[in-house]
């Protein structure tokens, strides 16, 4: 190899780079420290006047495991309380595929072209084990997700059911106290999630669909003797003479039930969200409803029991935490399993003894 070779400057030849930057943004960490922490009374004011930001910030404090966190959403709820409590909250189910998210931006566009404001909100434990979030793709509703007057807050849904169920209790009241008039609790999951949503709403509507083989076999009695109205989704097309037979046929199956506590007698009617057809009838039914119920006092009862329901049910989820996270407890309850798994002992007298220990615990601290 000659000396003319090795002098050769190859297009490969590795080029001196710049000095590399120090970090991606030198402001970045100072901007994150300068973030000023709001104050319960600022939270408050904030959600009052409508500030969309500091309610979705207060939401998070709800959602939040941090205690530092619970404590300050339990005082901004607490101021919150007095100024809500002044809006329709309308439950809405159904089986997956039903068409929920497009007939509740159809719903939704409805009453905010009435001049109503309105917050949709969801509850679904059934992914305890995804630890997903739920509407977490607003897409589905585009045109709802734009409006002003429409606010859709996706919720976590890791957690128990009691755990979800009072995240979505307090969401509404700070949704109330922002000004909407309108909240809609959207239930994902299919089973008790529905007796939970039924707990904190005024009106429970159940999405139906037709043509899915023998339609009195597709829903559980419970939940139909729980609605206020049933609804048979995608009227539309084809569809409609389907739609009207299963209207016809719940409106007979619903004439078997026992007159409710409201004295309201529970509707079938069908609707498209594509087309709009029929949600005006929903809106109207919705209104007679809570006309109804003002004036024979049912309302505001129903509102009262849920409050006392809310309590009881606090309470016992309460307990059942600090039982499960008893020291003594935890330290004796797979031996307590073992001995119920082998037979050796019942389980009623196992969960006997496991009280004890823990109300003997409790009693030495």
């Amino acid at each position: 190899m000659t000396n003319h070779s090795l002098n050769y400057k190859s297009a490969l030849k590795v080029q001196e780079g710049i000095e590399k930057p120090s970090s991606v943004n030198p402001n970045f960490v100072r901007q994150r420290t300068m973030k000023k922490e709001l104050s319960v009374e600022e939270y408050v004011d904030g959600i009052v006047a409508g500030n969309r930001v500091i309610l979705s910030q207060a939401i998070t404090l709800i959602e939040s495991s941090l205690t530092s966190h619970f404590e300050m959403a339990q005082k901004i709820i607490t101021k919150c309380i007095p100024i809500a409590g002044k809006s329709i909250r309308i439950g809405i189910t159904g089986v997956p595929g039903v068409g929920k998210s497009t007939f509740i931006e159809a719903f939704g566009k409805t009453l905010t072209s009435q001049g109503h404001k309105i917050a949709v909100l969801a509850i679904d434990p059934s992914s305890e084990r995804s630890k997903g979030s739920i509407l977490g793709d607003k897409t589905r509703m585009e045109e709802l997700a734009i409006d002003h007057n429409a606010f859709i807050r996706p919720s976590p849904s890791a957690g128990s059911l009691g755990g979800v169920a009072r995240k979505t209790r307090e969401s509404i009241i700070l949704c109330e106290a922002a000004g909407f008039d309108r909240i809609i609790v959207e239930t994902v999951g299919v089973g008790q999630s529905e007796t939970s949503v039924h707990s904190m709403v005024d009106f429970f509507l159940l999405l139906m669909l037709s043509g899915a083989g023998d339609e009195l076999q597709g829903i559980k009695r419970g939940i139909m003797e729980m609605a206020d109205t049933l609804v048979i989704n995608k009227a539309d097309g084809d569809n409609i003479q389907k739609a009207n037979l299963a209207k016809a046929q719940y409106t007979s199956a619903l004439h078997l039930f026992p007159p409710s506590a409201s004295k309201w007698s529970p509707q079938a009617l069908t609707c498209s969200s594509y087309t709009k057809a029929g949600i005006d009838d929903i809106v109207n039914t919705i209104d007679q409803y809570v006309a109804l119920t003002k004036e024979n006092g049912f309302f505001e009862n129903n509102r009262m029991e849920q409050a006392k329901y809310t309590l009881h049910e606090s309470i016992n989820n309460s307990m059942l935490e600090l039982f499960h996270s008893d020291s003594t407890v935890l330290s004796k309850i797979n031996t307590f399993e073992k001995e119920v798994v082998e037979g050796k002992k019942s389980p009623y007298v196992v969960g006997n003894e496991l009280i004890e220990l823990f109300l003997n615990n409790l009693k030495n601290k």
